[in-house]
């Protein structure tokens, strides 16, 4: 079995980490570069920096944000917002991004994912999916959670893995910063449906939750914010119990 990524993650406002619950009432936790450094003596696997307002605003990435970020990092670093085009992707991997993840733009031009992955390798490419449960499916938004679409996140899955997709980012927006864990029907349909990790986000609220989302579905990875940022573990205390449980991890 490959061994299971933890990744923390940046959500990044005006400069800042923030947090919020369902993607509201953000509150500043502190500096994208610091906590990432941190992150990543802790045993952080990745980490994910996403400026989730840059869309919504119509706006670039912060790519000076991201270089320095970047430098302080040996780990790889996703970022995403405000990607709109294969040259934003391109200079979100020049400013020192590993991956870059894209939502809104993909959905929008879904051949701009092809033309990526032609560019900069399937690798490169992450689609970042923001799902909430209507009926007995999940419906995809987009600007940081703030547009419905007409898509249902598992046929976006698979269709964004035809075009070339390295990776799918899945966040449950019901369950994001509820800390009462990932949503694993909604983690499980995604990442049944295709042949290429799928990262799950969303409602973790301890190393328990990380452990059930990577043993009760097939998640590749687990990423995280509250427990991190509010020092209720670290990334090795989450290892360690899930090497204690039998989880391969790195």
């Amino acid at each position: 079995m490959l061994a299971k990524r933890i990744i923390p993650c940046l959500d990044v406002k005006n400069g800042k980490v923030v947090k919020g619950v369902r993607f509201k009432g953000l509150s500043d936790i502190g500096n994208p570069p610091d906590m990432a450094e941190a992150y990543e003596a802790q045993g952080a696997d990745e980490v994910t920096f996403l400026d989730i307002t840059a869309s919504l605003e119509t706006r670039q990435t912060i790519l000076d944000l991201v270089s320095e970020t970047a430098e302080r990092l040996f780990v790889p670093l996703t970022v995403g917002g405000g990607i709109r085009s294969a040259d934003d992707m391109r200079d979100a991997l020049n400013a020192g991004a590993d991956k870059v993840s894209v939502n809104s733009a993909a959905i929008n031009n879904p051949d701009m994912i092809r033309e990526c992955a032609e560019r900069f390798g399937s690798q490169c490419v992450v689609i970042a999916i923001d799902a909430k449960k209507e009926g007995d499916s999940w419906n995809v938004y987009t600007h940081g959670g703030t547009k419905r679409t007409d898509l249902d996140a598992v046929e976006w899955a698979r269709r964004a893995e035809e075009l070339g997709a390295g990776e799918i980012l899945l966040t449950s927006m019901d369950a994001d910063g509820v800390k009462e864990g990932y949503d694993i029907p909604l983690t499980k349909a995604v990442a049944d449906a295709v042949n290429i990790p799928v990262i799950a986000s969303g409602g973790c609220g301890s190393k328990e939750h990380i452990y059930e989302v990577l043993t009760r579905t097939s998640a590749a990875a687990a990423l995280a914010a509250s427990i991190f940022h509010y020092n209720e573990c670290t990334v090795e205390d989450v290892k360690e119990f899930l090497r204690e449980k039998g989880v391969a991890v790195r």
